[in-house]
């Protein structure tokens, strides 16, 4: 199999909430969750589309003060995530339904419609759903 990118390190307060946010509220399905020490889970979800070689998030607990200070930073502010749909108007529903906060109204790009919305920590993530390509 080629390189691919499998997981990115997703910040987080506390495992079982994160968990349970991706889970309920986005609809991802969680991958792996193994204890590795008294304190330390090696825990994974992914949206409901990723199939094999899909990047999934690996929730990171943070563990001192300095790593605290910096969940929901993951991009100092701007969009850190990008979540393709092929419905937008389902999921943005869907999500909106289970109480996911949109920062904006939907918009047409050149490359698809988008909104951003915010996580639980309130990284910003765009929905989009790609326009074909000419």
């Amino acid at each position: 199999m080629p390189a691919h990118l499998a997981a990115v390190s997703y910040l987080v307060r506390d495992y079982d909430e994160a968990i349970a946010w991706f889970t309920l509220k986005l609809g991802f399905r969680l991958i792996e969750d193994t204890p590795l020490s008294d304190t330390k889970r090696w825990v994974v979800v992914a949206p409901p589309g990723a199939g094999a070689g899909g990047a999934a998030l690996l929730l990171a607990r943070a563990s001192n003060d300095e790593q605290r200070a910096q969940v929901g930073r993951a991009a100092g502010g701007r969009v850190a995530f990008f979540l393709h749909t092929d419905n937008f108007a389902r999921d943005r529903s869907d999500f909106e339904s289970r109480g996911v906060r949109f920062r904006e109204a939907p918009r047409q790009e050149s490359y698809g419609l988008v909104a951003v919305f915010d996580d639980l920590y309130g990284n910003g993530w765009d929905l989009i759903e790609l326009q074909p390509r000419a």
